[in-house]
C-alpha cells in the first residue's frame, strides 16, 4: 500500500510548473524547518500538490544541492556573452552598458 502511495507521488513531484516551483521556492522562505505543520502549509502555498508530494519535492531539492556542492553535478560553462534587448554582448560591452 505505502508503495503505491511513494511512486504515485513520485510520478506527481516531478511534473512541476516553473510557475509551482517558484512558490515552492518562495514559500520556503516563510516556513522553515521549526513552523508547525511546515508541508501542508508548504503545499497550500505552492497549489495542487499533497504535503507528501512537498516533503518529496524538498528532499530531492536538498540532494541536489548536496551533490552540487561535493562535486558530482560539474558547474555549466557560461559563456562570457550575454544577451541585452536580445542582442549578445560580450563583458566588455556589458560593463559598459552597465556601468560596472
Amino acid at each position: 500500500m505505502a508503495s503505491s502511495t511513494t511512486s504515485s507521488s513520485s510520478s506527481s513531484s516531478s511534473s512541476w510548473s516553473s510557475k509551482q516551483n517558484k512558490m515552492f521556492e518562495n514559500a520556503l522562505t516563510v516556513y522553515d524547518k521549526d513552523s508547525p505543520d511546515r508541508w501542508q502549509k508548504l503545499a497550500r502555498a505552492v497549489g495542487g500538490k499533497t504535503a507528501d508530494e512537498v516533503k518529496r519535492h524538498y528532499e530531492m531539492l536538498v540532494e541536489d544541492v548536496h551533490n552540487i556542492e561535493t562535486g558530482k553535478v560539474p558547474l555549466p560553462n557560461y559563456s562570457k556573452h550575454y544577451s541585452y534587448n536580445n542582442n549578445f554582448v560580450d563583458e566588455e560591452q556589458r560593463q559598459s552598458l552597465f556601468h560596472f
